[in-house]
């Protein structure tokens, strides 16, 4: 196949594969597309067999922790760690609008960065609608705070985000180090957040409670199980031995997780199927799939077109310039195919230009639906409550909280490789 007919053929595909994914008609699985997809760009030889299997190496060990932490989520909300979230932010926010968002942001940042965005979506999401029901409060602040933070407080750690995984095996730093890098951006771009949410939303924040909705009960209120809690401080603490020590921290993610299976299979909790379904392996076929179209695109053009925009070095300019691209690439084409196209030009220049591809894909995403499958999943989650999302007012509000967000999350991390170092 000559070079105009792959090139073609590969931004064919990879719209189709990311068509079907915000679409995903009559309710078909991502893979759906993109397994056959990456079969068609081998076979046509869109690319070669080489550089496919290339890629679905350097993924297989993202999408192995990436499984393994899916698990230890789900088996977190088996026991009931997120009802227990539930509890904890109606007894705070004692029907105030204003507290009940500040309890939302406390913990979808903290769940976001140590159970994955995706626990931050599916798992805590509807938890919040059950509480501002409850409270007869609004929940429309808050249900786009956990949208909003799934993608801007995945900053922290490796395990956060799957973009995440991918830029801590290019940018060659620790897990601790990637930590100390990111810990700063994070807290900045979270704080922007939410200043742009109290004032965004400051006519249904200043609503009180409906009248006539009582206070939420607490008696019976469930304890966070300690149990599950447990778990989760030593797989992070392993995530730190491991990097020290050189070995890969996804075999952290996997003793977590099957401690936390493993208990739920002897107490009659699970069985072996829920384990295997907890692990979504459709959408890690999807995920080995896309990133093999995706790297198809990159061998018949991109990278070189990409590569002629690209600010060089890791000043101040450029790691802006970076983000910025990468986050109008992610909007474009969906944050995963960005961060895959992105690494391997930015990798070279060390891991600060790689944290700026991650600063863009992972707080570029609020602009748009498409920005991130996160949030394509959120807004299905939304529809079940019957609650409107309005593409308009979703736009406004990335418009505003993006730049808020991105810009000074740039500077701090241009400040934190100054004093901690690349």
């Amino acid at each position: 196949m000559n070079s105009a007919s792959a090139e073609a053929l590969s931004v064919v595909l990879l719209v189709a594969v990311l068509a079907c994914a915000v679409v995903r008609p009559f309710g078909l699985p991502e893979a759906v597309v993109a397994v056959p997809a990456a079969g068609l760009v081998v076979v046509s030889g869109a690319i070669s067999p080489e550089h496919a299997w290339q890629e679905a190496e350097r993924l297989g060990p993202v999408v192995g922790f990436l499984a393994a932490v899916l698990v230890l989520a789900h088996f977190c909300d088996v026991d009931g760690l997120f009802r227990a979230c539930g509890a904890w932010m109606a007894r705070r926010a004692g029907n105030r609008p204003k507290r009940l968002l500040t309890s939302v942001f406390v913990l979808a940042s903290g769940i976001t960065a140590v159970l994955s965005l995706d626990a931050t979506v599916v798992l805590l999401t509807p938890v919040v609608f059950a509480t501002a029901a409850r409270s007869g409060i609004r929940p429309k602040p808050h249900s786009y705070a956990c949208a909003h933070l799934s993608n801007t407080a995945s900053l922290l750690l490796p395990v956060s985000n799957l973009t995440n995984l991918l830029a801590f095996s290019a940018s060659g730093l620790s897990f601790t180090r990637f930590a100390a890098l990111m810990t700063l951006p994070w807290l900045v771009a979270i704080g922007a957040e939410y200043l742009v949410f109290r004032r965004f939303f400051a006519a249904d924040l200043a609503v009180p409670a409906q009248d006539g909705v009582s206070g939420p009960e607490t008696e019976d209120a469930p304890a966070f199980p300690l149990f599950a809690l447990v778990t989760v401080g030593c797989t992070l603490s392993g995530f730190v031995v491991a990097s020290a020590v050189g070995v890969d921290p996804a075999w952290a993610a996997l003793a977590g997780a099957l401690v936390l299976a493993g208990r739920a299979l002897l107490r009659r909790r699970a069985t072996p199927m829920a384990v295997l379904r907890a692990t979504a392996p459709g959408f890690l076929a999807f995920v080995l799939a896309l990133g093999v179209v995706v790297r198809a695109v990159v061998d018949n053009g991109l990278a070189d077109a990409l590569g002629r925009v690209l600010p060089d070095g890791t000043g101040l300019v450029a790691l802006l310039g970076i983000a910025a691209l990468a986050a109008v690439l992610a909007n474009l084409i969906n944050n995963l195919p960005a961060v895959l196209v992105l690494l391997p030009l930015t990798a070279t220049a060390g891991p600060g230009a790689v944290l700026a591809v991650l600063l863009g894909v992972n707080i570029g995403p609020n602009l748009t639906y498409a920005g991130s499958l996160a949030t394509l999943l959120w807004r299905r989650i939304v529809h079940r409550y019957e609650h409107e999302v309005g593409i308009g007012e979703f736009t406004r509000l990335g418009l505003i909280s993006v730049p808020a967000a991105l810009i000074p999350a740039v500077v701090a991390l241009w400040g934190s490789l100054l004093v901690v170092g690349g």
